[in-house]
């Protein structure tokens, strides 16, 4: 089954797409955060994660079996090799799944699915229209440092790894300020909203999705 609308939802890393995505749900969306099904394809027992044990090594686990994604992360963000071999593991899986869910939502859904490296990963084209969020290096820096406890140079080294705001801008179809409060934010969010029920609203046969609150 096709939704009535396909969108991606972008961002660099602390932007505020959490919060986006959450806004959208809540509006009626069927949401797709693709950083929770990164997680799920390799969670204990899968073979996405004897993929990543195999290519990393049992260092990379944690003492209960799973995945030390911090571990992780530090070794390929220090690496480009490896990072690539990182995501040519996960990417395809994350891929299949989201196909999975995209397909099981309804006719007249519009689906949001958040995806932190839609320019890098080549994804533009999958989705009807695309969404950037975007906040200011220095409170993304603030907001890394307190919710993962990075540094300065770890969140450096994470925003200069993704695309840039200019890169994203080039294939936005709406860009989302997130220099503000939440209430502001969620109001750009219900503005955004507006203008997708408004695109499925002249699609024939179809009737906008009901909002959740």
């Amino acid at each position: 089954m096709t939704p009535a609308l396909t969108v991606g939802l972008t961002g660099g890393i602390a932007a505020g797409k959490s919060a986006v995505l959450d806004r959208f749900h809540e509006l009626g969306a069927v949401v797709i955060d693709s950083d929770e099904v990164a997680r799920s394809v390799v969670s204990v027992t899968t073979d996405g994660l004897a993929d990543v044990i195999a290519a990393f090594g049992a260092d990379v686990l944690l003492p209960d079996g799973s995945l030390d994604r911090s571990r992780l992360a530090s070794i390929v963000f220090a690496d480009d090799e490896k990072r690539a071999l990182l995501e040519s593991i996960v990417h395809p899986r994350v891929r299949a799944e989201v196909r999975r869910r995209v397909a099981a939502a309804p006719s007249d859904a519009i689906v949001v699915n958040a995806v932190p490296l839609l320019v890098e990963t080549g994804l533009v084209d999958d989705f009807d229209r695309v969404i950037v969020v975007e906040a200011p290096v220095e409170t993304r820096l603030a907001r890394l440092a307190a919710s993962r406890g990075m540094s300065r140079d770890e969140g450096l080294s994470r925003i200069r790894a993704q695309a840039s705001d200019e890169q994203r801008r080039a294939i936005a179809s709406w860009v989302i300020e997130n220099d503000g409060t939440l209430e502001k934010l969620r109001e750009r969010v219900d503005e955004v909203w507006a203008d997708l029920v408004a695109e499925v609203a002249t699609k024939p046969g179809v009737e906008p999705p009901t909002g959740r609150g």
